[in-house]
């Protein structure tokens, strides 16, 4: 069986809503509530994060709560994930990112499943290509392979920042892309966290709704079943 880890980048330097993921709900951050959930997986989680001297404390709280991290190149994410996974020597990897508190580690469980029993390297999955699923729940998985290539031949500045394009536009003409995804549509429901009113949204799904003990599908039941919750980050733009 190859090795598989999830890899989650994080930084404090965001321009929209600084320190975000340090920010606290039923006393704990929401990064460590987002570390918390990936380790329902059960698949070995790693933190990538960078250089800058501001995100010392993302290495204290690794140190402390013995996660393994790597820290490397704050703007080129691509290079950063590639040192990462290059460092605990994945040969496949889940990446995830460190503004969704919520992501539901079971749900990523089930498409790493899926993704190992294809057993392809030139196979990229995801859930966010073609949304069905909240954005807040978003995964990738793909080989080191494919991370290796983006990595050599990766060109633009878009590519080495977001990690992933050179691999899902299928640049070098041998990916197989395959989508994971729900039976009905709910990708207008907003739950990552990119500015105050997602912090808002957050703070009532976990400290009134008690979402942080529930998995994808129960959150969605709740926002199905209170709308005006919706509405709070209804206005938020994800950033392209």
């Amino acid at each position: 069986m190859r090795k598989i880890g999830i890899i989650t980048q994080a930084r404090l330097s965001s321009t929209r809503l600084p320190g975000k993921i340090l920010l606290t709900a039923k006393k704990k951050t929401l990064f460590e509530l987002h570390i918390e959930r990936l380790q329902q997986s059960k698949l070995p989680v790693y933190v990538a994060t960078t250089t800058n001297p501001i995100d010392v404390n993302i290495e204290v709280f690794c140190e402390a709560k013995r996660i393994p991290f790597y820290k490397g190149s704050e703007m080129n994410v691509l290079e950063r994930y590639y040192e990462t996974a290059k460092a605990f020597n994945l040969q496949d990897i889940v990446r995830v990112t460190s503004d969704c508190p919520l992501i539901d580690g079971e749900l990523i469980a089930k498409a790493v499943q899926q993704y190992q029993y294809w057993d392809n390297p030139l196979m990229y999955m995801s859930n966010s290509m073609v949304r069905t699923y909240p954005r807040g729940f978003d995964f990738e998985i793909f080989s080191f392979e494919l991370l290796e290539d983006a990595y050599k031949y990766a060109k633009l500045d878009f590519e080495k920042e977001h990690v992933t394009p050179f691999i899902k536009t299928n640049k070098r003409g041998n990916v197989q892309v395959r989508h994971f995804m729900r039976n009905s549509d709910k990708s207008y429901y907003r739950i990552t966290l990119d500015e105050q009113d997602d912090y808002s949204l957050l703070l009532m799904l976990i400290e009134q709704h008690h979402c942080d003990g529930m998995d994808a599908e129960a959150i969605i039941e709740v926002l199905d079943a209170n709308p005006k919750l919706a509405t709070i980050n209804q206005f938020v733009q994800q950033k392209s």
